[in-house]
């Protein structure tokens, strides 16, 4: 069993930076993949970038390729999101999540078994 919590949305402004934090239990997390997904007003949940078990590979959405970084930290049992440049249309709910096994990256939101409750990004012009 994992359980995720994130941490660090707010309000920020159009081409700011914001990190967000997830923080996860279970001592199975340095042995699977993780990512972040994002849920917009209106619009279906969505990839935005995963890692693998150890970090040694990242994915990112076209979208937020070049602008956001994806990290974890094993050891603190953290995974973060450095988002550079935001753009208006970043803002949305941000969804921290955890394969229940498997250590590769994934794209596919039934891929992946548990999600934290999500952090708020409002980004404005």
């Amino acid at each position: 069993q994992v359980q995720l919590v994130e941490s660090g949305g707010g309000l920020v402004q159009a081409g700011d930076s914001l990190r967000l934090s997830c923080a996860a239990s279970g001592r199975t997390f340095s042995m699977i993949a993780m990512a972040w997904f994002r849920q917009a007003p209106g619009k279906e949940r969505e990839f935005v970038a995963a890692i693998s078990a150890t970090g040694g590979s990242t994915d990112y959405a076209d979208s937020v390729k070049g602008r956001f970084m994806i990290s974890r930290d094993n050891a603190k049992k953290l995974v973060y999101r450095q988002m550079n440049s935001l753009k208006t249309e970043d803002t949305a709910v941000y969804y921290c999540a955890a394969r229940r096994a498997g250590w590769s990256t994934r794209r596919r939101l039934d891929e992946y078994d548990y999600w934290g409750q999500g952090t708020k990004v409002t980004v404005s012009s």
